[in-house]
């Protein structure tokens, strides 16, 4: 029995995707929930699992093709025993890279609303999406030949004035890559973060001597209860939070002309990994223990290097930490993510001189910044987020009795 291989939900907000890889060949044996194909999102990466045993017949959507959520990526053979390639060629048809659309032809809302602001005849551009669909990528490839200063910008920004893009000479000695989906949605979002909001940041130093001799004492005893070790993270969580109920605006919201207030402290972190920059969420951090932030975070980061991560992990949040001290980064300027309105960054631990009385000594210091939304956050407000901070990583003991 002939099934459909169709792109699946892929989560809130996301409606496209990339085929980035097939992992299983035209006539090669699949066992039920398999890995088929896999495609590339502007999160994380997802994989189409075979619904049963059988065999790959057709692949209707090649590596690098844009699709959409329900377009049919090929068809599989329910029961179908495993053959040799060669013995499927009959089946292996694939449909043709381009052809012409009707006028009827099928639009996303995304797509729709694109066309009718550049005023363009859907019938006269040549589709590329399953079943005849026409994509984002077919308008904007339109757009593109039709004039030059056209750019694929005017997908994510119609009605902003776009600096059309300059020719660009190829060195031979130059290589050419897309970005990935997500790098692109990185770039969008960073970008709407500097575009939108005003974005401001504070800067406040942590002695961490306290909070490393903390540690000294009890990672072992820590590790080999909770068989996780313990970082610096989950202190730095901990103090947000307490930070942010008392200065509930940095945990807020921009929504127009309103302000909404989150009673809730999902914590992300920002991760890197070989396809870029990922942020999972902390959910209700504030009822979490030390030992459970831990291993969050300890389970992201491996499953964020593996492309594991799920879509629904990193949808929301109300405020994110990033730790560029983990890659030398002494200090920056972190960008807030959208539509939160404060970030937290963490940096290098350095030995430098402090003044102590009337003495000068050697600390182990650490820089932090909180960039805001100064829309809705004064200094005022930041300033006393990052001094509460400093106070309770100072004095860890502080976070164990919540003042």
């Amino acid at each position: 029995m002939a099934e459909d291989i169709v792109v699946p939900t892929l989560g809130e907000s996301v409606t496209e995707a990339t085929v980035n890889k097939w992992l299983k060949s035209v006539g090669e044996a699949v066992s039920a929930d398999e890995a088929m194909v896999e495609l590339e999102t502007d999160k994380v990466n997802v994989e189409v699992n075979a619904p049963a045993d059988g065999v790959i017949t057709t692949i209707l959507a090649e590596e690098g093709a844009d699709v959409e959520v329900g377009a049919v990526l090929g068809r599989f053979d329910v029961g179908a025993a495993g053959k040799a390639a060669r013995s499927l060629e009959k089946f292996a048809v694939k449909e043709p890279t381009s052809q012409p659309a009707t006028p009827s032809v099928a639009q996303s809302p995304a797509v729709r609303k694109l066309v009718d602001e550049n005023a363009l005849d859907a019938a006269s551009i040549p589709t590329t999406g399953a079943k005849g669909n026409l994509t984002k990528g077919d308008v904007l490839k339109h757009l593109e030949g039709r004039s030059r200063t056209a750019t694929a910008s005017l997908a994510m920004a119609p009605s902003s004035a776009v600096a059309p893009l300059a020719e660009r000479t190829i060195d031979p000695r130059e290589e050419v890559v897309k970005m990935s989906r997500l790098r692109q949605k990185v770039a969008e979002r960073l970008k709407l973060a500097q575009n939108t909001a005003a974005v401001l940041t504070t800067f406040n130093e942590v002695e961490m001597d306290a909070l490393m001799n903390l540690r000294r004492d009890y990672k072992d005893k820590f590790e080999k209860k909770h068989k996780v070790k313990l970082g610096f993270m989950s202190f730095f969580v901990k103090a947000c939070v307490l930070a942010l109920k008392e200065l509930p605006v940095v945990n807020a919201e921009v929504h127009g002309t309103n302000i909404i207030y989150k009673n809730y402290y999902d914590i992300g972190i920002a991760v890197g990994s070989p396809s870029g920059l990922v942020v999972p969420i902390i959910r209700d951090a504030d009822q979490s223990s030390f030992a459970d932030i831990e291993q969050s975070i300890a389970d992201f980061g491996e499953r964020a290097r593996s492309g594991k991560l799920e879509i629904s992990e990193m949808i929301g949040g109300s405020f994110t930490i990033t730790n560029g001290g983990v890659f030398g980064s002494l200090l920056s300027t972190p960008i807030i993510n959208p539509p939160q309105t404060g970030i937290l960054g963490m940096h290098k631990i350095q030995k430098r001189p402090v003044v102590r009385g009337d003495k000068i000594e050697i600390a182990n210091m650490m820089y932090v910044a909180l960039s805001y939304d100064h829309r809705i956050i004064d200094g005022r407000e930041a300033v006393t987020f990052l001094v509460r901070a400093k106070e309770m990583l100072e004095d860890p003991a502080r976070l164990l009795i919540d003042i």
